[in-house]
């Protein structure tokens, strides 16, 4: 691990746009790409596909530190494999997200996958997407970007989402997932979701993606990281 490597860090509640501004800057920068959300996520379903329960704090951390997980770029987009099927879809599902949001509430799991976190950070910089990146897991970063937006938009955004990958939701369903989810991340007692301190806050309910990618690129430059 590079200690002198520039880290920019996205946090923020799901349905904020982390996921898709922090791809476009790790590309536009050529730097690293860290989806910490995906890690939960990923130790959610390997639980649910293995019989363990999402409270089960001991053997969800056991799950954590063993994953068997590749990261790959496939004709520019990021394929997931976990024990080498291609699980970059299943992870998005709303239960493995509503899991790994309770996963991600116990210590055990966390501490389990804090270094692998650490571990991404590598010359020439990195992006780290998530909901603790600035404040527990890069504390030094170069540039942390905290990005919210109405519970009502984001639910409003996932419901666009699941149309057009073919799947049936209600809005008034998925606004009550996201606001349930915002709870339990905001009100944990370890790392509980957070801008911190020294963050820029983004509301992007108004901005669509290449306006907030432009703002965090201005901040970039005024901080020479371009």
């Amino acid at each position: 691990m590079s200690e002198a490597a520039p880290i920019v860090t996205i946090d923020g509640p799901g349905g904020a746009g982390k996921g898709t501004i922090s791809r476009m800057i790790a590309e536009h920068m050529g730097w690293h790409l860290l989806d910490s959300g995906a890690l939960y996520r990923l130790t959610a379903l390997s639980a649910l596909r293995n019989g363990v329960a999402v409270d089960d704090a001991r053997a969800l951390s056991e799950q954590a530190q063993n994953l068997d997980v590749v990261f790959a770029v496939e004709n520019g987009a990021m394929q997931i494999l976990l024990e080498g099927d291609d699980v970059t879809q299943a992870i998005r599902s709303e239960g493995v997200g509503s899991a790994a949001s309770q996963v991600a509430a116990l210590p055990p799991v966390r501490e389990a996958l804090l270094q692998r976190q650490r571990d991404f950070r590598q010359a020439p910089g990195l992006v780290a997407d998530g909901r603790d990146m600035g404040t527990v897991v890069f504390p030094d970063a170069s540039l942390k970007i905290y990005l919210t937006a109405s519970a009502e938009e984001r639910a409003r955004r996932r419901l666009l989402q699941l149309q057009q990958a073919g799947e049936d939701a209600r809005l008034s369903t998925l606004l009550k997932e996201i606001q349930a989810r915002d709870a339990r991340d905001m009100q944990r007692a370890v790392a509980p979701l957070k801008p911190a301190e020294d963050a820029v806050e983004l509301d992007t309910t108004q901005l669509d993606i290449p306006e907030v990618v432009e703002r965090i690129e201005t901040l970039l430059a005024e901080r020479n990281l371009v």
